[in-house]
Order: C-alpha cells, then sequence, then structure tokens
C-alpha cells in the first residue's frame, strides 16, 4: 500500500510573527546560523507544531500536542519491539504482527515492568516492576502506582474507564499489589487484549505518592493538578508550557534507561502549516508537523531536508450524528456516502497522496476486510433514490462543521458542499477554531462534523469498540446497533482468535452497510524533518517521542 500523507490539525492562533523570525528569544546557549535562520544546539530539539498542549491529564484530552507530552512525560508497563520500517532506512516501526507462539500473541519488550506473566487464556496477567526507577517528583515506581492509576480510570469514567472496559476490568479488586514491585491485574473472563493493550500510549503509569498529596475531598483523583502538571516516570519533565505559544521539556538526568540524547525539546505553536513548512526549509526548526501534501513534495527536494513517509493507522472521516435527524436512517447515511466525491478529494485536495478510506479500521490491521465497502465511485443517482427512499425526496439542509487548523477539511467541506446541492442537499459550512474542535466533536451535538483518528491498538476487537460500541467515549456518531454490542463484547471475552476474527468481520459488515460515517480517506504519516535528525519510529498513536531522536555525527 502507497500512502504517503498527512495532517491532523490543532492549533489556536498565531503564526510565523510569533516565531519572530528566530529562534533566539527562546533557545538557550550559542546558536550557529543556517541560511537565514538560527540552527538548533545539538542537543536541542525544536519542533513547529500547529498546536502547544492543551491539558496534560490523558483521561480528558487527545488533541495535538497533549498526546506529544504524554509521550514525553510518562511510561507504559511495556511497549512493542521495534522492527525497521519497510522501504525507509531511516526509520523504525513497532512490531504489531500477531505471534500464536509468544505470550499474549504479541512481540513486547519491558519498559516500567522488568518481567511478566500471562494466563495461556489471558484472564490474568502478573508484572514484576523495575526497583529503584524514579517519577520526576523523586518518588519510587511502586505496585501501588500502577493500582491507583487503573482505579483512576475507573473512578473518572472517561477514557481511561473505555480501556478498561475494553478488557472487561470492571471492578477495583481486580487489580493488587502482590509484593512491593509485584502487580497482578485478574479479569472474570479470558481476554485476548489483556497484554496488547498495556503500550497503549494513554495507559500511562502515575506517581500516584504526588498525585495523593494533591488531590483533595472535592477532586480526589488529581485531575486539576495532573490538567496543568505530569505526575510520571517518563524521560522529560515539563518546565514551561505557556499554551498557545510554546511548551518546553528537560530531559531528566534520573531517567532509568539513562538521558536522552535531545536535553530540550521545544515544542512552538506556529498555527499555519506554510509558516511550519518555511521554518523547516529555512533551518529554524528541526521537525515540522502536518504539513500539506504539496508542501510535503516540495520539502522532499529542498537542501537539508528529509521527508520520511510510513503507511499509518490515520483514518479521516465525517461523523453523522445518529441521534440528529436526518442522520437516524440509514438509507440518508448511505447517500451521503454515495454522494461524497472521494475520487475528486483524494486527486485535488491529497494530491493523490492518500488512498479511500474503504473499511472501518487500519488496513494492515488483522481482520480488516475492504469487501463490504460500497461507495468506491460517486453515484448522485443512487443518492437520490437513497433520499426518496427516505421519504427526502427535496432534500434537506444540515450544518457540517470543520476544524480551522486542518488545511484538507475546508477544500474537503466545499467539494462536498457542491456535490450535495446535486441532490438536494444544503450542506451549511462551519468552521471551528482548531483550539475548541476537540469539545465539539467529543459533545456529540452536531448533525455532522471531520473526525481524524487512529485506533491505537493493533486489533480488530479494540478498533469497533473503540468507534461503534453504543458505550463507547469515542463513539462520536451516537451509532447504536443491539447487535454490534453483543459481537463487540463477545469477542472481548474469548481467546480464540480465529472465533474473535469471525465475530469482528460480521461486525465490520454490519458498519459498513449502516455507514455511521461518510468515508473519506487513509493518510500515511509523514515525518518532515531535518536531514542530520535520525532515529525517528512510527507508533500507532501517529505521535513522535522525543527520546527517539538524535544528530547523524
Amino acid at each position: 500500500m502507497d500512502r504517503r500523507t498527512l495532517l491532523k490539525g490543532s492549533a489556536a492562533a498565531g503564526g510565523l510573527a510569533a516565531f519572530g523570525g528566530t529562534l533566539g528569544a527562546f533557545l538557550p546557549g550559542p546558536m550557529g546560523a543556517r541560511n537565514a535562520f538560527a540552527a538548533s544546539p545539538p542537543h536541542t530539539l525544536v519542533i513547529a507544531s500547529p498546536a502547544t498542549p492543551q491539558s496534560l491529564d490523558s483521561e480528558f484530552d487527545v488533541s495535538l500536542g497533549t498526546f506529544e507530552a504524554i509521550a514525553a512525560c510518562y511510561d507504559s508497563l511495556v511497549e512493542f519491539a521495534k522492527i525497521p520500517a519497510p522501504a525507509d532506512p531511516d526509520a523504525q516501526r513497532e512490531d504489531i504482527a500477531d505471534y500464536p507462539d509468544k505470550p499474549g500473541r504479541v512481540n513486547m519488550v519491558g519498559k516500567l515492568a522488568e518481567s511478566w506473566e500471562i494466563a495461556p487464556d489471558s484472564s490474568w496477567i502478573k508484572f514484576k516492576l523495575r526497583e529503584g526507577v524514579k517519577s520526576n517528583w523523586g518518588n519510587e515506581l511502586t505496585a501501588e502506582d500502577v493500582v491507583w492509576t487503573w482505579h483512576r480510570k475507573l473512578g473518572l469514567e472517561a477514557i481511561g474507564a473505555f480501556f478498561a472496559n475494553t478488557i472487561s476490568f470492571i471492578r477495583p479488586d481486580q487489580i493488587k499489589a502482590e509484593g512491593k514491585y509485584v502487580v497482578s491485574l485478574t479479569l472474570d473472563n479470558p481476554n485476548p487484549l489483556l497484554l496488547k493493550i498495556q503500550p497503549n500510549l494513554y495507559s500511562p503509569i502515575y506517581d500516584s505518592v504526588k498525585c495523593k498529596e494533591m488531590a483533595t475531598d472535592d477532586d480526589p483523583w488529581a485531575k486539576k493538578f495532573l490538567e496543568n502538571n505530569t505526575a510520571g516516570f517518563g524521560p522529560y519533565q515539563i518546565t514551561q508550557l505557556v499554551r498557545g505559544q510554546q511548551c518546553v521539556f528537560e530531559a531528566r538526568d534520573d531517567y532509568y534507561r539513562g538521558k536522552p540524547y535531545m536535553h530540550t525539546v521545544i515544542m512552538k505553536e506556529v498555527p499555519t502549516s506554510a509558516n511550519r513548512a518555511q521554518l523547516l526549509q529555512g533551518g529554524a526548526v528541526d521537525i515540522a508537523q502536518y504539513l500539506q501534501p504539496l508542501e510535503l513534495i516540495r520539502l522532499s527536494k529542498a537542501p537539508g531536508v528529509a521527508v520520511d513517509t510510513i503507511p499509518a493507522t490515520f483514518m479521516l472521516w465525517i461523523e453523522l450524528n445518529a441521534k440528529i435527524k436526518p442522520f437516524d436512517n440509514v438509507d440518508v447515511r448511505r447517500a451521503m456516502n454515495f454522494a461524497f466525491p472521494q475520487e475528486q478529494v483524494l486527486k485535488t485536495v491529497f494530491q493523490d497522496l492518500a488512498q479511500p478510506l474503504n473499511g472501518a479500521l487500519p488496513a494492515f490491521y488483522p481482520g480488516f476486510n475492504e469487501k463490504y465497502y460500497e461507495f468506491h465511485k460517486q453515484d448522485l443517482a443512487q443518492a437520490k433514490e437513497l433520499l426518496k427512499k427516505a421519504g427526502m425526496a427535496d432534500g434537506f439542509k444540515t450544518v457540517l462543521s470543520y476544524n480551522a487548523g486542518d488545511p484538507v477539511q475546508e477544500p474537503t467541506a466545499i467539494l462536498y458542499q457542491s456535490a450535495l446541492k446535486e441532490i438536494g442537499v444544503d450542506l451549511q459550512l462551519r468552521k471551528v477554531p482548531a483550539a475548541t474542535f476537540y469539545n465539539f466533536v467529543s459533545q456529540r451535538e452536531q448533525p455532522m462534523i471531520f473526525y481524524y483518528d487512529s485506533p491505537w491498538c493493533p486489533d480488530p476487537g479494540y478498533s469497533m469498540n473503540l468507534y461503534f460500541h453504543s458505550k463507547s467515549f469515542v463513539n462520536y456518531s451516537n451509532y447504536t446497533n443491539a447487535k454490534v454490542d453483543e459481537l463487540i463484547d463477545a469477542a472481548a471475552r474469548t481467546a480464540d482468535n480465529d472465533a474473535r476474527l469471525e465475530m469482528m468481520d460480521e461486525v465490520q459488515k454490519i458498519v459498513m452497510k449502516e455507514a455511521p460515517w461518510v468515508f473519506v480517506a487513509f493518510t500515511n504519516y509523514s515525518m518532515a524533518r531535518r536531514e542530520d535528525l535520525k532515529g525517528w519510529t512510527y507508533y500507532t498513536s501517529n505521535n513522535i517521542r522525543f527520546q527517539d531522536f538524535y544528530r547523524d555525527a
């Protein structure tokens, strides 16, 4: 699969002027000249990003910038082993293949956990933690930190509760400290995701000592503290956060894996894609995130710049809110898909650097099946027939909200608006500031809204649960189908991999027929960097981890 693309928007006001044309205002130490701009010191990494972190609490925010901060300041118990990225000698990626002969069917290495045991049917797991690991507050990692972290997921009933539900972790007593450095998690039923969910970016382990210190009777899970501070065992700590401007990370000297090569990381908010590309080409930054297709093409030919492209888990779609008429009608949702000018969007907006989103999970995940996708070609006649069948032959009026920080959404929306006029649908467009766009999505109050996301666990059951279970936090289309819920729940309770794949295939068949989304595009993750910057690894969570990078000697 040859997909090369693109974008995940999220930003606040600002631009090149906020950079002051130079990095001298915020780079420490002496700086040499690189073209017309100041270059980073060897152990400083400078990133032009659409947005700085909003909240620092992984329970409530998955916006761009926030998950980069989570990856820098926290660690999980285990991680997928890394392998060379196909056709890219400068990159690595996670090994997410299925390994029937390995525990939990995955190729894992330890992080905060140095070893583990897991039941053959994945009904329980026991971790032995590394001893002597310290948080950014100086507190030692113990089993109580792991226990408190999972109790917090249940207590807050937010994103972490979704992860808990995915593995049928529903009661606090299912996780126990067996000793100072040993913790066990026991399920009522087998669950094949028990180990596979642990490396998820949003399964970090918290310093419970610090969090309890900052908790109050009204805030027992330290939400207010963790919104603006970190309490983790990761390689970096935040030394400055000015939302809308920049976030500065400093490497920890006492990190248990050794101090990272990049001692200082400066994430500078540059909302405009063109300005981010200009700063990278001029040498003012080391990485420019989330650029437009034409900019990526141009930068790939620029001296001193490298562009890596990796098939990714990114999916772009439009949520059709099943609780808002007329999208409670399956025929209307199908009509909206037949009317979507997908081929035109891929060619003119994505410059042929994306592929059709022809399924409900990433194409390289186990169990993906594209044969249920019906919307290969725009078919306005079929769309009209479906609207007539739904009793809406004269069309209707609705609103599509899009992210002002994502440069592909507006032109895609305009092309869609024109196409829908042909079938009598009056589509009004609503531009939403990037800083508040995620709130618009999560409130589930818009009839139509773009969403750009990816399932961070390489498993079809996880993907289907994430987007289509009626009780999922991330089911932003308010889609409900009792049979889908039943199949997803059943798949989460069996260790029979073949049976799980069969059930998830049936879910895909139902979902694609009922079309809770307008299916737009699969896009690649593209890393635009200075060519002397090495070490990039692609993660299914589609974020960078500062600790991976180093400079070519």
